[in-house]
C-alpha cells in the first residue's frame, strides 16, 4: 500500500465521501427521471430506462441529454439538485483523516461545484479542507469516466498524476485515472463491482490498486506513511 509519492489526492463526491446509505443520489435519480418526462414528454417508464441507458452509454444522464437532445445543463442541475440534505451526518473522523494528509486535497465531481459545496457542509468537510472543488461545468461538462473530464480538471489544477490518488465509488470512473499513473482507490463496491471480476476474485477490475469500504479507517492508515516520506 504505497503512497509516499502522493502529493494530491483527488476525491469524488457521491457516495465516496457520504456513505451511499444516505441516499442521496436516490433522491437526484428521482429528480432527474421528472425532469426527462416533463421535458421530453415521456412516460416514466420510458425516462428510467432512457436514464439508465443514458448512464451506461455517455457516462451520466446529463451527459446523454446534452448528447442526444441539446439540453441547456445549468436548469437541470439546478433542478435536480434541489434536494434534501439533512439525510446526510457530519463526519468528523473522516474531516480529520482528510486534514491528514499531506499535500493538496481535491474534490472530482460530476455534479456541479454549487452541490458539492452543500454536499460538504452537510457532511461537516469545511471547504476549507480541500484546495479545489471541480465540478462538471469545470470540465467543460465531460463527465466521468470520460478522458477529456480528467484532462481538463488535471490541467485546471496543474497536477502530474503520476502523484496523485483518486478515490472513487464507481470503478469504470478509475480506469482513466490508473492508465494516466494515478494510484487508485475503489471506495465500496461500486454500482458494477460485483461485475468486474480480478483475476484474483475480487470485486474490481485490475486498474483499481485499492479497495475498502471504509474511508476514514484507509486514510488513517496511509496518512502517516505518505507523511513520513517528505
Amino acid at each position: 500500500m504505497d503512497f509516499s509519492h502522493v502529493r494530491v489526492w483527488i476525491f469524488d463526491l457521491d457516495n465516496t465521501l457520504y456513505p451511499p446509505e444516505a441516499q442521496l443520489f436516490a433522491q437526484i435519480e428521482t429528480r432527474m427521471t421528472a425532469y426527462m418526462m416533463r421535458h421530453l414528454g415521456i412516460s416514466q417508464e420510458d425516462a428510467n430506462r432512457q436514464r439508465a441507458e443514458y448512464w451506461r452509454l455517455h457516462g451520466t444522464t446529463l451527459a446523454g441529454l446534452m448528447a442526444e437532445h441539446a439540453l441547456d445543463p445549468r436548469p437541470y442541475l439546478t433542478d435536480v439538485h434541489n434536494i434534501d440534505f439533512s439525510v446526510l451526518e457530519p463526519d468528523p473522523a473522516l474531516a480529520e483523516a482528510i486534514a491528514a494528509l499531506p499535500g493538496r486535497r481535491i474534490i472530482h465531481t460530476n455534479g456541479d461545484a454549487a452541490y458539492a459545496r452543500r454536499v460538504l457542509a452537510a457532511r461537516g468537510l469545511e471547504e476549507t479542507l480541500f484546495d479545489a472543488v471541480y465540478g462538471i461545468e469545470e470540465a467543460g461538462f465531460h463527465p466521468k469516466p470520460a478522458a477529456e473530464s480528467f484532462a481538463r480538471i488535471l490541467a485546471a489544477a496543474e497536477v502530474d498524476p503520476r502523484i496523485a490518488a483518486f478515490f472513487e465509488d464507481d470503478p469504470r470512473n478509475l480506469e482513466v485515472p490508473h492508465r494516466l499513473g494515478m494510484r487508485t482507490v475503489l471506495v465500496g463496491q461500486g454500482r458494477h463491482g460485483p461485475d468486474l471480476l480480478a483475476p484474483d476474485g475480487r470485486d474490481h477490475g485490475p486498474h483499481v490498486h485499492h479497495q475498502t469500504d471504509d474511508l476514514t479507517a484507509f486514510l488513517r492508515r496511509i496518512a502517516p506513511r505518505a507523511a513520513a516520506a517528505r
